[in-house]
């Protein structure tokens, strides 16, 4: 077999520690195994290129040799052993055993850890994840809620029908995770997880951002201009807010932890943006057009003249 550079198969540095080595092994090792390519000669080829590499490089006595000659052979060992420079000899690759039967015990252990049963057994492969839609009203999303959901029917499982949790704070796009609801696994292995995709319907008046709710409430010209304090509406019920005097409209009032709980932070809620609107009554009496020119003439503030205009 032609020379080849172990550090260069691995992908790592000469210097590269024994842990970064195994690293790297495995993962080659994965991306490269006979059973996760078969019938593919040259994946084949390049996973025995891989073990070979590291059955040198993983063991701290042949990387020494290696590291000494540019190669490896027990002649080379037993060369290093007696302090003799060596000749360089070919790889024996015949005697080498990738099923397991003979390998070294950091082989084994390897392939136990990345494909389950050992290098021999069939490779198990966890199944695939399912993606379901789910619609929650925008109080649900609020509060949290429980939803029956029918499980798509994959291979090897009949469609059934379960009970699942949505918790409080979930948005558009938010994913519920029930484990090993997903499609069966191969030759053995972990089924997949089902993800539940909310969809959360829209409000009349209240608007979310975030954690954030917002939303829009009308008051009157004395309400504004003296002050007041109105009742305001939350998703979980009513609310008191005061209103200073001398308020303009678009002015906007924060009522604290009256928004949607944080879902990544349990204890915590987003906060009520509520803003103001200053509105006139649809009927005017004359009575209350004579008090509004009083009005007028007692207070001849003009609001345009920031802007240069009468």
């Amino acid at each position: 077999m032609a020379k080849q550079d172990y550090y260069a198969t691995l992908g790592v540095p000469k210097t590269a520690s024994a842990e970064e080595i195994k690293k790297a092994y495995r993962r080659l090792a994965r991306k490269y195994h006979p059973d996760v390519n078969p019938g593919d000669k040259a994946a084949e080829e390049r996973f025995k290129a891989i073990s070979e590499a590291f059955d040198v490089l993983g063991d701290e006595e042949k990387r020494k040799v290696y590291d000494r000659f540019g190669v490896y052979t027990e002649a080379h060992a037993q060369a290093a052993k007696s302090g003799a420079p060596g000749a360089g000899m070919p790889f024996d690759f015949s005697s080498f055993d990738f099923g397991g039967s003979g390998g070294g015990a950091s082989f084994r252990d390897i392939f136990a850890e990345m494909f389950g049963g050992g290098a021999r057994g069939p490779f198990q492969r966890a199944g695939r994840d399912i993606e379901q839609p789910v619609s929650v009203t925008f109080e649900q999303a609020m509060e949290g809620t429980t939803v029956k959901v029918s499980i798509p029917s994959v291979p090897g499982r009949a469609g059934e029908t379960i009970t699942a949790r949505i918790p409080a704070g979930v948005d558009n796009g938010s994913k519920v995770r029930l484990a090993g609801k997903g499609y069966p696994g191969a030759n053995g292995g972990p089924a997949g997880d089902l993800y539940l995709v909310t969809n959360v319907g829209s409000h009349p008046f209240f608007t979310r951002k975030g954690d954030n709710i917002y939303c829009t409430v009308p008051i009157t010209v004395p309400e504004a201009a003296l002050g007041a304090k109105i009742e305001v509406p939350t998703v979980g019920g009513k609310a008191q807010l005061r209103i200073p005097p001398g308020t303009q409209s678009g002015q906007k009032f924060r009522l604290r932890e009256k928004g949607f709980p944080a879902l990544r932070s349990p204890g915590t809620r987003g906060d009520q943006f509520v803003e103001v609107k200053i509105v006139l009554p649809s009927l005017i009496s004359e009575e209350t057009k004579e008090l509004l020119r009083k009005y007028e003439r007692l207070n001849p503030e003009n609001p345009r003249k920031s802007l240069g205009v009468e």
